[in-house]
């Protein structure tokens, strides 16, 4: 079995070369936690990255640093991306060289397997900040001031139905976790996400997630049905995890049907790319740019976006969806 080296301190020991005939599944399952305990345990770090034999690389908030002194051969890595997507309860092979799961704590791990990955088997661990956090918790760490704050409260105390946008790692989903925490106690919170990373701090919490398609093609549960079956559970709050497809459809259609304080998170860089992205979803989910825009503007209170500088997640601007010109637009908003 691999000795797989563990990054508590600054010079990691250097793997050794597996044994891909070993079925010693307890043990292997036991080595891979033991190389992602010390980013668990590790406050500041949001990120890691294995890039088959070529390196492992960790961000610590400051950026993408190398470590230098981890070394790992491609039969390893491979021995570790479908241990660690097996603890999630899916299957990685040759079949299925795709995979996202969550983990314990809400990491979330994808890996690719080579020849797909076409430099070697790549794994990306994705791993939250805070367990439960708050927005007093956002403001005293920086990601938003007090303006903000009491604006965002004020959005979920009026039940507006909510998307917040940005980039990858910017803290969408950090943010929507933190505006969850805010709804009372006496409602319903259903959220619906392709692999389940919302903790808000709320007792009436549902988490759905949807499922791949296995090995014949059957199976797979999609966002768009979840939202379905969502809307027979009767949600207070309905939180689309993330907006990517066919179900911006189904999640507009909801909040156009009385499903107030309802949110969901867009991919975007800025709040002047909202609607683009927005359009090209619809098309996808088989409307034309003008029944989008006015779905949107009928659906959509406020869009809330996030970005990430110098390492940093700070909550930049917000918006309201018009219509111009029968074309959707962000019109950009002042916080007090």
């Amino acid at each position: 079995m691999a000795s797989l080296p563990s990054l508590a301190s600054t010079a990691p020991p250097v793997a050794r070369p597996a044994d891909p005939g070993r079925a010693d599944d307890g043990a292997d399952d036991d080595a891979a936690l033991t190389f992602l305990r010390p980013f668990l345990d590790d406050p500041v770090v949001t990120d890691l990255f294995i890039n088959g034999e070529h390196g492992l690389f960790v961000d610590r908030g400051a950026g993408i640093e190398r470590v230098a002194s981890w070394r790992a051969s491609e039969t390893e890595v491979r021995r570790l991306a479908v241990r660690l997507i097996a603890r999630g309860g899916r299957h990685l092979d040759d079949a299925s060289p795709c995979v996202d799961v969550r983990l314990e704590r809400g990491v979330r791990v994808h890996a690719v397997l080579a020849p797909v990955a076409a430099r070697g088997t790549t794994i990306s661990v994705r791993v939250p900040r805070w367990d439960t956090p708050d927005l007093a918790l956002l403001e005293r760490t920086g990601m938003l001031s007090e303006v903000q704050r009491e604006r965002l409260e004020d959005f979920v105390d009026r039940r507006q139905n909510l998307l917040i946008t940005g980039a990858t790692g910017a803290g969408k989903t950090t943010l929507l976790s933190a505006l969850l925490a805010r709804v009372p106690t006496t409602q319903r919170i259903i959220t619906i996400e392709e692999v389940a990373e919302l903790r808000p701090a709320h007792p009436h919490h549902v988490a759905l997630e949807a499922r791949q398609a296995n090995i014949e093609g059957a199976g797979g549960i999609t966002l768009a049905r979840l939202l379905r079956e969502a809307l027979r559970m009767r949600p207070d709050r309905l939180v689309l995890g993330e907006c990517r497809g066919e179900e911006l459809r189904e999640l507009l259609m909801a909040l156009n049907t009385g499903h107030d304080g309802g949110a969901g998170t867009l991919h975007a860089s800025g709040l002047a790319d909202v609607a683009t992205r927005l359009e090209a979803l619809g098309a996808l989910s088989g409307m034309d740019a003008v029944t989008t825009a006015r779905q949107v503007v009928s659906a959509v209170g406020a869009v809330v976006h996030v970005d990430r500088s110098d390492g940093r997640r700070r909550v930049t601007a917000w918006g309201r969806p018009v219509i111009r010109d029968d074309r959707l637009v962000i019109q950009p908003e002042e916080w007090s």
